[in-house]
């Protein structure tokens, strides 16, 4: 017998638009954008699934999405419902969630040339997401990320995913969306947590990739805490632009164990789930960031001055960087994190350390004992005054 040898490539092209105020009439963006997707024969349709934390804070926002369809994108049939789901990572949780946008696809006859339009932070984008790519084998997916986070990080890339036996992101797929519209003006709804945490991924990249960023954050922390607009804009677009840079020129599906974006990830993963998702994903990060700082410092890798300059951005910028439950029960749940985070990538461990700010290298191990001492570090550091430097 006589083996076939399969082999092809699939090319993906997206684009992320910055804007303001994209369902005003007067905004041709979205219009523009349907209008590329006229075709004889095709009746298409359009889902919206909407963060219901998110519509608290723009009521109006029906009525615009309602409006700008019918006269903006009258060939694009709206279904009469827009699904509402809570915001954060209760709607990865709860697999009703992701249930009710599959009947509704079903009810609605969204085909896959129509489009599933989600609106919300990283998680819900995530979980609709994975509602759009296996309903019908993949719709069309839109997102508009009306978080910091999302808006410069898990909102313009290739994941989405649900949780699962309380295992962050165990069901998912990678399937790009057809374009991301990040309105601006909708981050003025974030209260100062959300704000902030948006940022720990804009730090996060900075660190592993571009010193020159770091400076630029290293320089504006403080505004950027008090919500310093102009700031903002040029960070979520930076962000964006490395971002999608990285996925197009490495494994974007991550067929190997290489994920220098999950750098601060592995702890971050474990801790959001340990408080029960009361620590959010930007503030998590935060910490394991700062984790795997002190870490690299105590095994020699990162110097004490670069890491004295982290911890100052990050207490900058507002966060805290320790918490209870990674001490907790002699530290075991956190290597646990670890363990988990093997399984993940897997079965082979790859963990970003610093060697300076702005360069990352990968090692396949670490130490349980230098994990535990690095926590302590935390712990030491978080209680002392800020003018008091506390060396490895």
């Amino acid at each position: 017998m006589q083996t076939i040898q399969q082999k092809f490539q699939i090319e993906y092209n997206y684009a992320v638009f910055f804007t303001h105020r994209l369902f005003d009439q007067n905004n041709p963006l979205l219009r523009d954008f349907f209008n590329n997707y006229q075709e004889q024969g095709f009746q298409r349709k359009a889902l919206i699934v909407a963060d219901e934390g998110f519509l608290a804070n723009y009521p109006e926002l029906r009525d615009q999405v309602r409006a700008y369809f019918a006269s903006s994108v009258s060939h694009i049939q709206l279904a009469p419902e827009i699904i509402e789901v809570p915001g954060g990572e209760a709607s990865k949780n709860d697999p009703a969630h992701f249930e009710r946008i599959a009947a509704a696809v079903d009810i609605y006859g969204i085909d896959r040339h129509s489009f599933v339009i989600g609106i919300g932070g990283g998680a819900v984008l995530d979980m609709v997401g994975y509602a759009a790519a296996v309903s019908h084998r993949g719709i069309k997916l839109i997102r508009i990320p009306t978080t910091v986070l999302a808006q410069n990080d898990s909102g313009v890339g290739v994941k989405n995913s649900i949780n699962f036996h309380g295992k962050k992101n165990f069901l998912g797929t990678f399937a790009p969306p057809v374009a991301v519209f990040n309105d601006l003006t909708f981050l003025r709804s974030l209260d100062d947590r959300d704000w902030r945490s948006g940022i720990a991924e804009a730090l996060k990249v900075a660190l592993i990739k571009d010193v020159t960023f770091f400076e630029w954050l290293e320089e504006r922390a403080v505004s950027l805490a008090h919500r310093d607009e102009d700031a903002m804009a040029y960070l979520i677009h930076k962000c964006a632009e490395m971002h999608t840079a990285h996925i197009a020129g490495g494994d974007p599906f991550e067929f190997g164990s290489s994920r220098p974006l999950d750098f601060g990830h592995w702890a971050a993963h474990k801790l959001e789930y340990l408080t029960n998702f009361e620590v959010r994903h930007g503030e998590a990060v935060a910490i394991g960031i700062a984790l795997d700082c002190v870490y690299a410092t105590k095994i020699g890798k990162l110097p004490q001055a670069d890491l004295n300059r982290i911890l100052d951005v990050l207490t900058k910028l507002g966060f805290e960087l320790y918490h209870s439950k990674l001490a907790e029960n002699d530290k075991i749940n956190l290597r646990n994190g670890l363990q988990e985070f093997r399984e993940h990538l897997g079965g082979r461990l790859t963990i970003m350390l610093l060697e300076k700010i702005g360069h990352g290298v990968e090692v396949h191990e670490l130490d349980a004992d230098i994990i535990a001492k690095s926590v302590d570090y935390l712990e030491a550091f978080s209680a002392q005054p800020a003018t008091i430097d506390v060396k490895i």
